[in-house]
């Protein structure tokens, strides 16, 4: 997968179309991932005992194919290309401006 959790992204298709949010988790094996306070739907919980039920909102996985990464460097949506360089290490980088894209959770 190009995008990982820490990135940044905007929907392109959907109710939530043209917002951007920070991608909180990922799923590989089904090409999902889910995007904070973006497509988010409403949960009736069940009164339990001693707990009165209630109506909690969640964010739900969306398509891969429905976001696009934005780049940290240019601001822009972009497609990812890879890079590998002397020392074999593989980079992400922006199609658009040619630089190296390291999500948040990567920075030190």
């Amino acid at each position: 997968m190009k995008i990982i959790k820490g990135d940044q992204v905007k929907i392109l298709i959907g109710k939530d179309k043209g917002r951007t949010g920070e991608v909180v988790r990922c799923f590989p094996k089904t090409s999902r991932l889910v995007v904070k306070g973006l497509n988010i739907f409403k949960k009736h919980i069940k009164p339990q005992q001693g707990k009165k039920g209630s109506i909690v909102e969640k964010e739900r996985a969306i398509l891969i194919s429905k976001v696009a990464l934005i780049c940290p460097n240019c601001q822009k949506t972009t497609r990812v290309g890879y890079q590998i360089d002397k020392n074999g290490d593989k980079y992400r980088i922006c199609k658009k401006c040619k630089s190296i894209i390291t999500p948040k959770t990567l920075k030190k």
